[in-house]
This record gives structure tokens, C-alpha cells and sequence, in this order.
């Protein structure tokens, strides 16, 4: 009996001390994203900067709208922001996998479709990241760009992505920018229509 416990407790031992070596925090972050595939959610403006004013008290919807095993689209839609004065559906947050970690790229399309002259702009991880939480520091691609069209304020953007158990957020940073939207998980909504262009 004394050896039957003794064997028990360090397979319970060894499991502990594999388990946490054994979880990608990138692979379980993409992961919990994929798991809500076809879901989309209700959010609103979490950061307070008068740049951000035109999107205060504005309804925003995220969808998880499209999964691979390598990427997953999620369009970002603001009310009141479109060319009629109703949905802006220019948006498309992209992450994929990459050789080295996660990407996050931005689709921006105008109504008609065509692509904005800044899109799919963004970075790759540099870390790890935790399961909920990865940040994309701005690559070089996207530095030439938003040179090219007169946006070298942008050149250092940080971009995060949270998903927990209560909701995602998305994020920028960079001297003296703070832009945070956060959608909650427990007000999941009718999924929208397709963003622009899609």
C-alpha cells in the first residue's frame, strides 16, 4: 500500500512539473480564440483619448468570423461611423501563425471593397506572450509603409491582443497613444454581416 502511494504521488509530481513546460502559451492563446469560431460579441471603447473621440459611446461588434489552423479573422465594426452614418465594416484583425510565433495583421477596405492605401499593416511576437495575452511590436513592412504615406508618428506601434475567460481587447501603444477596445464574452450578439470587401 505504502509503495502503491509513494508511486502515485510522484507520477502526480511528474505530472505537475511537465504540464506547464508542455503548454505553448502562443498555442493556447490561439487556441481559445478558435474555440469561439463563429461567435461574435458586443463591445465599446476602453481607452479615453481625443483622438479616439469619433468612436465614444459608439456599439462595436468583433466576430470571430473565419478559423484555419494557421489563421483566424476577426472583422471590428463601429456604428455610426460608415459613409451613410451607419456601420463602419472596414476592419479585419488577422492572426496567424507564423515559423517563429503569431502574426496580427490589419485588413482596412473601404465600402466598395477596394483595400486602403494603409493595410495589413502590423507585427510578429517577439516573446512568448502568456495564454491570454500576446503583443505584436510593428514590423518592418509595416514601418516602410506608414513612412511612405506620411504616418511616421506610427513607426514604433505596439499592438495586444487579450482573450480571458471574460472577454477579448484589443490594444495599441506608443508614446503618447493609449487605444483600447474591449468586447465582453457574456453579451455575444447576432453575428453581422460580412466586413467590407470579404
Amino acid at each position: 500500500m505504502k509503495a502503491a502511494l509513494t508511486l502515485l504521488a510522484a507520477t502526480m509530481l511528474a505530472g505537475c512539473a511537465i504540464t506547464p513546460a508542455a503548454t505553448n502559451p502562443q498555442e493556447a492563446f490561439f487556441a481559445a480564440l478558435a474555440a469561439r469560431c463563429g461567435q461574435a460579441y458586443a463591445g465599446k471603447l476602453a481607452s479615453d483619448q481625443d483622438a479616439d473621440a469619433d468612436m465614444r459611446g459608439k456599439a462595436m461588434v468583433m466576430h470571430i468570423r473565419h478559423c484555419t489552423p494557421d489563421r483566424i479573422e476577426i472583422p471590428f465594426h463601429i456604428d455610426g461611423l460608415g459613409p451613410d452614418g451607419g456601420w463602419d465594416r472596414s476592419r479585419t484583425w488577422i492572426i496567424s501563425r507564423t515559423t517563429t510565433g503569431l502574426r496580427l495583421k490589419h485588413d482596412h477596405r473601404h465600402a466598395d471593397g477596394k483595400p486602403d492605401a494603409v493595410t495589413l499593416y502590423g507585427g510578429d511576437t517577439a516573446n512568448a506572450g502568456t495564454p491570454t495575452r500576446q503583443i505584436f511590436p510593428v514590423d518592418a513592412e509595416s514601418i516602410a509603409m506608414f513612412k511612405a504615406t506620411g504616418r511616421a508618428v506610427s513607426v514604433t506601434n505596439i499592438w495586444s491582443v487579450e482573450t480571458t475567460t471574460d472577454g477579448f481587447t484589443y490594444g495599441l501603444d506608443r508614446a503618447g497613444r493609449h487605444f483600447r477596445v474591449a468586447f465582453d464574452y457574456a453579451k455575444p450578439v447576432t453575428p453581422p454581416p460580412a466586413p467590407w470587401g470579404w
